[in-house]
């Protein structure tokens, strides 16, 4: 089905798995269209209820492929046809997607981590903002997410001095969800998406939906929002669940509905 990336579903998850490993998964045209393919098909798929991202081999992707880059590239056509369906895809993705980043996450490989809703970091793995090192600016959404996951002034200083960042500075910086051993990291990670999968995935959605509202709106109009995604929350079946489970003192069992 896929030719640079491995799509596979288990107990509820969708794992997307970026496969070149000996170009350290570096992106291509083809891999920008199948992970944009593949994130809509999860979408879709009412069996799925959370997205794994990950890269195969040492690293999660070490971002654009330069053996497709030429002097003569539009750099912004290059964006909007290929990059901007990508992210776009992942942003109105209402399942929860993790980015497990199980080794270098460089230019829009950190973009698309940053833009995930979970990072799952390797305590072996690093983001780089590799952009300015090719005297590029940061793309694929890039300073649209970092800014308001670190703040302004530390947004600014990743991105014109292009700091390798460990795992003890992505944790410190708020970027990881958790840091993992390399021993315990695929059980950790499987475990992280399937607590995931068995939690009510349209309340999850509407959340997301949420956080993403208020970036843009007014005080009065988030709390009208909030109103209309709660009233989809209280006609959903997971919360008829919780509820009924609350009262028969009992665990729910949510089934994404």
């Amino acid at each position: 089905m896929f030719e640079t990336i491995k799509y596979e579903t288990k107990n509820h998850v969708a794992w997307i798995i970026l496969n070149r490993p000996e170009k350290l998964n570096a992106f291509t045209e083809k891999m920008n269209m199948e992970i944009t393919n593949s994130l809509k098909h999860a979408s879709m798929d009412n069996d799925v209820r959370a997205i794994v991202i990950t890269g195969e081999g040492r690293a999660f992707s070490a971002g654009q492929d330069l053996a497709e880059v030429d002097e003569n590239m539009d750099h912004g056509e290059v964006l909007r046809s290929r990059y901007r369906p990508m992210m776009k895809q992942l942003a109105k993705c209402e399942k929860p997607v993790i980015a497990a980043v199980n080794g270098v996450a460089a230019g829009a490989g950190f973009s698309l981590a940053l833009a995930s809703d979970f990072r799952l970091f390797s305590e072996k793995a690093s983001f780089v903002q590799a952009f300015i090192h090719v005297g590029l600016v940061p793309d694929s959404g890039n300073l649209y997410f970092l800014p308001k996951l670190i703040g302004n002034a530390k947004a600014l200083e990743l991105a014109v001095f292009g700091e390798k960042l460990k795992a003890d500075k992505v944790k410190e910086l708020g970027l990881a969800t958790k840091i993992i051993s390399e021993e315990n990291w695929q059980s950790e990670v499987t475990k992280f998406a399937e607590q995931l999968a068995s939690m009510p995935t349209k309340a999850i959605g509407l959340i997301k939906r949420s956080i993403q509202a208020s970036w843009n709106m007014s005080y009065e109009e988030f709390l009208e929002q909030e109103a209309y995604n709660q009233r989809i929350a209280g006609l959903s079946e997971d919360h008829k669940e919780g509820v009924t489970a609350f009262s028969e003192k009992r665990m729910p069992e949510f089934q994404g509905k």
